[in-house]
């Protein structure tokens, strides 16, 4: 049986969208090996001190994310990238409680496949940077300090997050803008998705 975390039950209770069903994986979640842990404002489950897996609800649908997804055994197709530029994490959809519950023997595998990949010490071997930066990032870089330095010392997936976002935009003045918005964000070392 996993353990459970006293914030993460607080976070449960006060759920509104998706509430059942996210009650529901954390059922499945806590019935195996797991531990309960709160991080980034949410519930995630870990195995010896490695993350495992994080529930969510977003838009339509709940969420499972796993962290290694791309590295776990699909042959039912049941896991999709979380999004287009996603490398890693692969996630399963519910959008009832009865899905979920349906869904009881592919969430145990997955967690014990992912316990295994902790236990064996494999990870997604990922290229350490494989995004061009927007010329009017390198140019804010070159010129600020202080954001230079927090951006080297940003984790490898924050940096991507947020040259993504910045060169997204089709406009130069979008993209500045863009960069002078996130600047308090990145000196506080968080990613695109932390605010």
């Amino acid at each position: 049986m996993g353990s459970e975390d006293r914030r993460a039950g607080v976070f449960y209770d006060k759920l509104g969208d998706w509430k059942a069903e996210m009650v529901a994986v954390r059922a499945v979640l806590l019935a195996g090996p797991l531990e309960e842990t709160f991080k980034w404002r949410q519930p995630c489950y870990v195995w010896n001190g490695t993350n495992v897996c994080m529930p969510g609800g977003y838009g339509g649908r709940c969420r499972l994310s796993f962290f290694r997804g791309v590295l776990l055994d699909d042959p039912e197709g049941l896991l999709v990238p979380p999004g287009p530029n996603s490398r890693a994490a692969r996630v399963m959809e519910f959008h009832s409680v009865e899905e979920v519950e349906a869904a009881r023997g592919a969430i145990e595998g997955f967690v014990e496949q992912a316990v295994k990949l902790v236990e064996e010490g494999r990870t997604v071997d990922l290229p350490p940077d494989d995004f061009e930066l927007p010329e009017e990032l390198e140019e804010a870089l070159a010129s600020d300090d202080a954001l230079r330095e927090a951006w080297e010392a940003l984790t490898p997936g924050r940096r991507r997050g947020w040259a993504l976002h910045f060169g997204g935009a089709k406009k130069a003045e979008t993209r500045v803008g863009r960069i002078e918005k996130a600047r308090d964000a990145i000196l506080d070392g968080k990613g695109m998705h932390d605010r």
